[in-house]
């Protein structure tokens, strides 16, 4: 997973932080292969359920040319994708580097970097043929010994990444030839092939070198569609399409990413047309693009994304060590309200790390209906009482008070903490809200685990696998437990659940950990939102599949005769 602000183009597994609400796919680190099902949507007035169909455009040829320009609210970290868990930098690095293999349409593995491969009858041991004539963008050929470099610089210990514990279940790696890469595990790991969708990096430009101080985290080279031209720290990053790219030239000559970090800015920028993405918020899908104008310039989609949000607890700090306090709070919180007030219905109730409808989700546990005579309940055996009655809870002296701390150019997030903030408060808890610019929120609150309560999301990849999140070894200042959660049968059903290829008996580790989850309520769910891009109708070759719709951008076009940037 990562922290997401949201974006559109998925990885194989990894884990993001989530900014916005725009998913990302593409086969990213080892984390989680769900099995995804996607309702899709085109245009608000689509009912539930109702099957997506690709816009009908005429049917005017592709042709090369013209420029893409993306937009996002949060600058990216870092372009060496293992150094980032933040979405900014894997949506970059997606199109400037290519994995061993990467999901379809459908949500199937199939090659990318790999032609093909071979699993042992034990799945032990995974031999991959690369394919050849691969070139990396300075030029320099594409071999296994890449592949190799890049496992041995993830499980370095001085590499500071998040994503080291997948690739430390390989027992032998061997570089049989320059295109043919033999994988050996030690025991039967289910993630190992997804796995393979990492980045690949390049072994001539980073061996023997301290990777955290390689130019290559502002100046990437890679083996991927587009190729990196300029990035401009807090405006923009510009890519250029690789005329020799191996699955053929990317159509789009140019691809930039706006940073735009106030989503009405942002918006105001969209209906100029000085951008041809954004991912809407709930009020500006349902009531600020009904225009004529907008509606023949534009083209929305809607789905369920590959995203939750959820208020996230320090479980070092006293106040949230009681679980009854964290259920507390959990009954305090309306979602039903934040749905339909802040994503105007747009979305989900979350119970859980999964999405709904997949075969990991688990609809049988515990649930937390709003109820605040259960959360006034459970907060006074707790210790927690008002005997002042100034209508704040007091214990041991000490008013029940906390910041809850999101980021900025979220209005999604920001105004679900008003809304928690204003329920917490009929139960007796002072909450302050603190919005901080995301690069610092990540950087100071995050890592250094500076914070009380936080609202953020999760990217959901698409194996199930919650280890990095979850388990209770990952809690180091550049991993993703970063609220110290802790649980000896949640670590011993998370290493089995990927120490098994039985689906069933993987089932049963994922609905257990999820029922352990909502019985002790380190986060509080919050909900599932609707994933909402709109894009500029100009643009061709768009199709939305269970991938959502980012899956074949290399495919995208403009007409000749619409183009609107004709000077490179």
């Amino acid at each position: 997973m990562t922290f997401d602000f949201g974006r559109t183009n998925p990885e194989l597994r990894h884990a993001k932080y989530q900014m916005n609400s725009r998913p990302t796919y593409r086969l990213s680190f080892p984390m989680y292969l769900l099995i995804l099902t996607l309702i899709l949507f085109s245009g608000c007035s689509r009912k539930k359920g109702e099957e997506a169909k690709p816009v009908s455009y005429d049917s005017k040829p592709p042709a090369y040319g013209d420029t893409f320009v993306d937009s996002s609210i949060g600058d990216a970290s870092n372009l060496i994708p293992i150094l980032s868990s933040d979405s900014a930098s894997h949506d970059i690095a997606s199109l400037i580097y290519n994995g061993l293999v990467k999901y379809d349409k459908d949500l199937t593995i199939v090659g990318d970097l790999a032609e093909s491969w071979q699993i042992s009858p034990d799945g032990l041991v995974i031999t991959f043929k690369l394919r050849k004539g691969v070139t990396w963008h300075d030029g320099k050929p594409f071999t296994a010994s890449d592949c190799l470099f890049t496992y041995q610089v993830i499980v370095d210990p001085k590499t500071p990444t998040a994503y080291a514990e997948d690739f430390k279940q390989i027992k032998k790696i061997k570089v049989v030839d320059d295109y043919t890469l033999e994988v050996c595990y030690g025991k039967p790991f289910a993630p190992a092939l997804a796995s393979w969708g990492m980045t690949m990096l390049p072994r001539h430009l980073l061996e023997g070198k301290d990777i955290t101080k390689s130019p290559l985290s502002r100046n990437p080279v890679g083996t991927g569609p587009y190729r990196f031209k300029e990035w401009v720290t807090g405006q923009k990053i510009v890519l250029e399409a690789n005329p020799g790219y191996f699955e053929g030239r990317p159509y789009v000559d140019r691809y930039i990413y706006r940073i735009i970090p106030d989503s009405a800015t942002l918006f105001l920028e969209l209906k100029s047309v000085n951008v041809d993405r954004m991912g809407l918020t709930p009020i500006q899908y349902m009531r600020q693009t009904e225009s004529r104008e907008i509606q023949s310039t534009f083209r929305k989609y809607r789905y369920l994304s590959f995203s939750y949000t959820y208020l996230g607890f320090n479980l070092k700090n006293p106040l949230f060590m009681d679980k009854r306090v964290r259920q507390a709070i959990s009954y305090a919180i309306d979602r039903q309200e934040i749905i339909d007030g802040v994503l105007l219905g747009l979305g989900r109730i979350a119970t859980g790390p999964y999405k709904p409808e997949t075969w990991q989700y688990n609809p049988h546990v515990r649930k937390y209906p709003y109820d605040p005579a259960k959360a006034r309940e459970l907060l006074a055996e707790a210790g927690w009482r008002d005997s002042n009655e100034d209508g704040i809870l007091e214990k041991d002296g000490k008013n029940f008070q906390f910041t809850i701390s999101t980021n900025q150019g979220n209005d999604v997030r920001s105004k679900s903490a008003e809304i928690i903030q204003r329920r917490l408060k009929e139960a007796g808890v002072d909450v302050k809200i603190r919005i901080v610019e995301w690069a610092t929120f990540i950087k100071e609150f995050i890592n250094n685990r500076k914070f009380e309560a936080v609202i953020l999301g999760w990217t959901i990849p698409q194996d199930p696998d919650l280890y990095d999140i979850w388990h209770s070894s990952k809690t180091k200042p550049d991993e993703l437990n970063f609220i110290t959660y802790k649980n000896i049968e949640v670590d011993a059903l998370l290493e089995k659940g990927r120490g098994t290829f039985n689906q069933d008996e993987r089932k049963r580790c994922y609905d257990r950990i999820q029922e352990i989850l909502a019985e002790e309520q380190p986060y509080a769910f919050l909900f599932v939102p609707d994933a909402l891009p709109i894009i500029h109708a100009r643009f061709r070759g768009i199709e939305p599949a269970p991938a959502g719709i980012n899956y074949n951008f290399i495919k995208w076009y403009v007409p000749t005769d619409e183009q609107k940037y004709r000077d490179r």
